[in-house]
């Protein structure tokens, strides 16, 4: 029986760690993964790029149990979807991304859903319990809610400046983890 990891590979694949990237023990990063500098992977996170490749930016953050998965190539669904998430990003506790593109400078709020193959641009807040349903479009500079969600406002330029802090925010918090 092998020793419990946060890395795992699957058919030939190993997650790719950029520089300081924190995971906590007990989440899971599996397959074609790759993690840009400065990314946290907290507790019951998982990250599985079994069928597809999953590539997330720099100083972006999977917080407590999210589950972030690929759409894999079928004849339902030829190419697939994989998942690619942007710089800045910060994924609220127990969201799910699947099969999604994510620009950079992205709060998702808690528990909320993004589906295959849908899109959503830089400068994007997706609120608490909201779901974006599969192929749907989220233009930036706005405020997204509901199930489906659909634009709420425009983003005020104080919500803009929240972006990076939450995500320096997220990166003194993993570098605190790391130094213990």
């Amino acid at each position: 029986m092998r020793e419990p990891s946060a890395l795992r590979s699957f058919q030939g694949h190993t997650p790719r760690l950029g520089e300081r990237v924190y995971l906590d023990p007990q989440s899971l990063v599996l397959g074609d993964v790759t993690l840009g500098d400065d990314c946290s992977v907290w507790p019951m996170a998982v990250v599985r790029g079994d069928m597809h490749r999953i590539r997330i930016g720099a100083r972006s953050s999977v917080q407590d149990g999210c589950v972030l998965h690929i759409t894999h190539a079928s004849d339902f669904n030829p190419g697939g979807h994989p998942l690619t998430i942007g710089d800045d990003v910060t994924i609220g506790h127990k969201a799910i991304l699947h099969g999604c593109t994510l620009g950079s400078r992205i709060l998702v709020g808690m528990g909320a859903i993004v589906m295959d193959g849908a899109v959503v641009e830089d400068e994007v807040i997706i609120a608490a319990g909201a779901v974006v349903t599969p192929g749907k479009r989220l233009e930036g500079g706005h405020v997204y809610a509901g199930n489906p969600a659909k634009p709420l406002r425009a983003l005020k330029e104080s919500e803009r400046a929240f972006f990076t802090y939450t995500a320096g925010n997220y990166v003194k918090l993993k570098d605190q983890y790391l130094a213990e």
